[in-house]
């Protein structure tokens, strides 16, 4: 479908988009264990179930989300509206999740995490399937969908820098006073998310038009089965964001345990992470031109895989290194990262070509789900690992505690890279097997 050139506003304006979903995103991944355990005063085993649990169920209301955006037809198009209705109650959301009350007993304070956790976790679904879905219809040309998720990455990264840089020095002191850092962080930061969100709905455009859905949810799950590059690539970003979230989780606990309790050790290494996005999403973009994004992809996780080793082995008084390492070790999942959202666009175009029907919204949310589960496996790692290692919070770790944070933050992000790899190298849908899908799919609108 002939679509006009996407101009730098629509580009931008997308990637603004994910820089508010990350204001919410990396809150959870960066400081939310932290935060329960050290903070809300809550068990670390019963969190690590609790995020595993919840996160899954968000997992599937993701499908449940993209269902439905498929079948929503407004005068701004399908995907659009989301941003403005969910906008205002995700960062409500935010606000309570991270705001557990400190008199309340144990098991009251975990049933309050279950329910506004969980409650987050559907806002957030409504909210980012749309959000993800709108790159399918805003172009089908696959140097701008690289664009697009580039422009996504490099946003979202400065979102989470922030984040680290601002917060992560503060995070010092009695829990009455942390409780109320974060409950005036939560709120100034969901303020900015929702201008955000409006900035992106007034920049995004969607011009590829698709017929209102009619048939029911279970028979689009079974078109969705006859795709198999799309479930191959699901396990890929599986592995992907477990690695991410698990290292994310755990840098408050390396940089406060391991690295001596210098708090501001997360800021100097959000630096040394932020470096990493903006040299490489520019070049992942320019690997994906020449090389191919299965490629690029391929080389994104082999880098990151070596420099998750690297921080494994190098002894923790050695802070140059450190810091080296972390910039390598995100290097590498930026460039997966960059390539994945075209990647996850390409198998849209692949599922209308096997079945006659185009499914953006349950396609992504097929994609999402798995990286909520991702996110459900490498952010319950750390809690389960801290739980085995002896783990007590605000106090001086043993040898067997350090062993455990040191193992979350860098070894199983090493073993989550280096299989993601393996699956890619199986995976079909080159760009070559793409263009020729769409020169075909055309032709067929064309005889019809």
């Amino acid at each position: 479908m002939k679509t006009t050139p996407l101009t730098f506003i629509n580009i931008a304006g997308y990637g603004v988009g994910d820089m508010a979903n990350n204001i919410v995103f990396a809150m959870g991944t960066l400081f939310l264990l932290n935060y329960y355990t050290d903070v809300a005063g809550m068990e670390s085993t019963a969190i690590g179930t609790m995020l595993l649990g919840v996160r899954i169920f968000d997992a599937v209301m993701d499908l449940v989300a993209g269902s439905i955006a498929d079948r929503t037809m407004t005068r701004f198009g399908r995907f659009r509206p989301f941003l403005l209705w969910g906008a205002l109650p995700l960062v409500v959301l935010n606000v309570l999740v991270f705001s557990v009350p400190a008199a309340w007993s144990s098991s009251h304070k975990l049933v309050y995490a279950y329910g506004t956790y969980a409650l987050l976790g559907v806002a957030y679904s409504f909210v980012n399937i749309p959000y993800g879905s709108l790159a399918t219809v805003m172009t089908q040309q696959s140097d701008e969908r690289t664009r697009l998720g580039a422009a996504r990455m490099l946003f979202a990264a400065c979102s989470f820098c922030i984040l680290a840089m601002v917060i992560g020095p503060q995070l010092r002191g009695a829990a009455a006073d942390l409780q109320y850092m974060y409950t005036k962080y939560t709120i100034c930061l969901g303020s900015v998310a929702v201008c955000l969100y409006f900035i992106c709905f007034m920049a995004t455009i969607e011009p590829i038009s698709c017929k209102r859905r009619q048939v029911s949810i279970l028979k689009d799950l079974r078109s969705l089965t006859l795709n198999r590059p799309l479930f191959l690539f699901c396990l890929c970003s599986l592995c992907i964001m477990s690695a991410i979230i698990c290292e994310n989780t755990s840098i408050i606990f390396y940089t406060r345990y391991v690295l001596g309790g210098h708090e501001h050790f997360i800021a100097i290494i959000a630096g040394t992470s932020l470096l990493g996005p903006f040299a490489a999403v520019p070049l992942a973009s320019v690997c994906s031109t020449y090389i191919g994004k299965k490629r690029t992809f391929l080389l994104g996780c082999g880098v990151g895989c070596v420099g998750s080793l690297t921080l494994f082995l190098i002894p923790s008084d050695n802070a140059a290194l450190i810091y080296c390492a972390f910039g390598v070790a995100a290097i590498g999942p930026i460039f997966a990262l960059t390539v994945m959202w075209a990647m996850e666009a390409d198998t849209v175009e692949y599922g209308e070509w096997v079945t006659g029907i185009r499914m953006e919204g349950l396609t992504y949310a097929l994609f999402s789900f798995t990286r909520k589960c991702g996110q459900a496996i490498g952010g319950s790692i750390p809690a389960y690992l801290l739980a085995c290692g002896g783990y007590v919070p605000n106090l001086v770790q043993d040898d067997m505690a350090r062993l455990a944070i040191l193992s979350s933050v860098a070894l199983v992000p090493a073993g989550m890279l280096a299989l993601a790899f393996a699956l890619m190298l199986f995976y079909p849908l080159t760009d070559e097997r793409h263009g020729q899908l769409l020169r075909e799919i055309e032709a067929r609108r064309l005889g019809a």
